[in-house]
């Protein structure tokens, strides 16, 4: 596990979430880690951090969040750079999950967040930075 903490710390991840509950704990998770991340809680915030951090190496969103919601956020951030992006939704609609996969999402995480189910999937991506060497 502390291997699979050292890769997670490599890397700059942007969740966008609207639940303050959730955001709660992700940081607290993710800080307790020392990973390297940025909380967003609507698509149109999670697009402006995105913007302004184009070095973000994976997002984590939802799907309906106020403002915009997360596959018109993906949408515009696809138009900007192919990063790797994660859904984490208790939606299983089969709507949303086409949709995702139109816009080039292949990672699904449901909801409740389980953060050891997160941390093998950030690992088992080939994000570039994840190298221990």
């Amino acid at each position: 596990m502390q291997d699979k903490i050292v890769k997670l710390r490599n890397l700059k991840l942007l969740f966008v979430e609207d639940e303050e509950d959730l955001i709660s704990i992700i940081s607290d998770t993710l800080n307790k880690l020392g990973a390297n991340f940025l909380i967003a809680k609507n698509g149109k915030d999670g697009l402006a951090v995105f913007e302004a951090n184009q070095d973000i190496d994976l997002v984590i969103t939802d799907i309906n969040m106020p403002i915009m919601n997360g596959l018109d956020m993906i949408k515009e951030i696809k138009k900007i750079s192919p990063v790797e992006i994660v859904i984490m939704s208790a939606h299983t609609e089969s709507e949303y999950i086409d949709k995702s996969k139109e816009l080039g999402v292949k990672h699904y995480l449901l909801k409740p967040f389980d953060f050891l189910k997160f941390i093998d999937l950030v690992v088992s991506l080939d994000l570039g930075k994840n190298d221990t060497n």
